[in-house]
């Protein structure tokens, strides 16, 4: 009997969309383009790009024994969720909450953020500087939630991590589609 083997396609382009999606309509949101008052508006926007599609991405390359994009996408989209759902409490609840457990929240991701930076150094530069505008983004957060500072740097880096992710994945989609590359996403900085 043989074994039957199954293969996925790169689903990088799929995942860094979703990415670059949630991170624009988010950090708009920061950069107070959109209105404060209307965050429940957000949540569609960060449910299925910024969650949903990071977790088939993810899933999709722990299937392709990929351990980098499937770990990164995966605990980027369960971040998602659970800012989605911090919207929803916040938004549609009067649950008394204390928003410094989003704050030691964002801590815990940005200290996952930062060993994917670390990791990413072995992947390309293109993903490098994305996984370094999250960090400076969420570094900004944090006492943003903590001590109320101001949260338009913490915008301007999401909307970098949006232009990053769109032109990553343009690179991936486009580069595997004409088997060339058109959009160069630079070398790893450390080789194999």
């Amino acid at each position: 009997m043989t074994k039957e083997t199954s293969t996925f396609a790169e689903p990088a382009s799929l995942g860094l969309i979703g990415l670059a999606v949630a991170a624009l309509v988010i950090g708009s949101g920061y950069l107070g383009l959109t209105s404060g008052t209307e965050k429940s508006l957000m949540v569609p926007w960060i449910l299925f790009f910024g969650a949903t599609a990071q977790l088939i991405a993810g899933t999709t390359d722990i299937k392709r024994n990929n351990i980098f994009g499937g770990t990164v996408f995966n605990v980027y989209s369960m971040t998602m969720y659970s800012i989605a759902l911090t919207l929803v409490i916040t938004n549609f609840t009067d649950v008394n909450f204390d928003i410094n457990h989003y704050a030691f929240g964002l801590i815990a991701i940005l200290v996952f953020s930062l060993i994917a930076t670390v990791a990413s150094l072995m992947t390309n530069k293109t993903l490098f500087s994305i996984l370094v505008a999250v960090d400076l983004a969420v570094v900004l957060l944090i006492p943003h939630y903590i001590n109320g500072f101001d949260s338009e740097p913490a915008g301007v880096f999401l909307i970098l991590t949006s232009i990053l992710s769109f032109y990553a994945a343009a690179g991936i989609l486009l580069n595997n589609m004409a088997g060339k590359t058109i959009l160069p996403l630079g070398s790893a900085f450390i080789k194999k």
